[in-house]
This record gives structure tokens, C-alpha cells and sequence, in this order.
């Protein structure tokens, strides 16, 4: 089990990038979050599989098809043992 925060830079917002971690996370059996910041910017919380978080950021870098990803942070963080995945609104 493994848990990071990604933050996710570029155009992400208003582009369905939320929706589509969230469906791309069900499939990989990843739990966390994910939320659109007031800097234009996109936060997640992965925990899981290391593999399935690794293909996880690279979906990531990609994003749905109207999103420009311009850089990602990746930082390893605590395991909180979140329940699922969700977006937060």
C-alpha cells in the first residue's frame, strides 16, 4: 500500500479532468480524493497499489482529452485509509 498527493498544473480545470481521475481511480481500485483548487489547479490523494498508483500519475499526465497537463507534483504521503474515491465539490 502506498499513498500520495498529487497536484496537477496546466489547463485542468473546467475540462472534465475530475471526472475522469474518478472513473480511471474506480478501475484501479484506488481510494482518495480529488478537487479542483482556487489557483486553477487539480489535488488528489491516491492510496493503493503502488502499481495502480503509478498508472494512476500517468493518466494523470495525460488528462481527458480538452485538458493541457503542464506539470504534476508528486509527494508521498501518511496512509489515512480512506473508504473510496471521491470528488470533493
Amino acid at each position: 500500500m502506498k499513498a500520495v498527493k498529487v497536484i496537477i498544473y496546466g489547463k485542468v480545470q473546467g475540462v472534465g479532468f475530475r471526472n475522469f481521475v474518478f472513473l480511471h481511480a474506480k478501475k484501479l481500485n484506488i481510494r482518495g480524493y480529488v478537487k479542483n483548487n482556487p489557483d486553477g489547479t487539480v489535488e488528489a490523494v491516491f492510496e493503493g497499489e503502488e502499481d495502480n498508483i503509478n498508472k494512476m500519475i500517468e493518466l494523470c499526465k495525460r488528462g481527458p482529452e480538452r485538458a493541457r497537463v503542464d506539470k504534476i507534483d508528486i509527494k508521498d504521503i501518511e496512509i489515512k485509509n480512506y473508504q473510496d474515491f471521491r470528488i470533493i465539490r
